[in-house]
């Protein structure tokens, strides 16, 4: 592998983070990687409308009601933000 290779393998990563924001950077935290992980699996549980469905079957809910609790959910899916140490 020459460094070409590697400098073009870097570029198209990098474009693939800025334009999908769950693939992550490198600063990216333990905290900000549970959220995307969460508010995806949220977005994709309300795109998908049998598995909507299902979860409201299983909670006794109307489909509505769900997909209302699924979109309060991704507001803040993992608690508040830990405090940050400023160096």
């Amino acid at each position: 592998m020459q460094a070409s290779d590697r400098f073009n393998i870097n570029s198209q990563l990098e474009h693939l983070q800025a334009k999908y924001v769950g693939t992550g950077h490198a600063d990216l935290n333990r905290f900000e990687w549970a959220v995307n992980i969460q508010r995806d699996s949220y977005a994709s549980y309300m795109g998908h409308y049998p598995v909507l469905g299902y979860f409201a079957l299983a909670e006794n809910e109307s489909i509505g009601r769900e997909r209302y609790n699924f979109m309060q959910k991704m507001l803040l899916p993992c608690g508040l933000p830990p405090e940050r140490e400023d160096d």
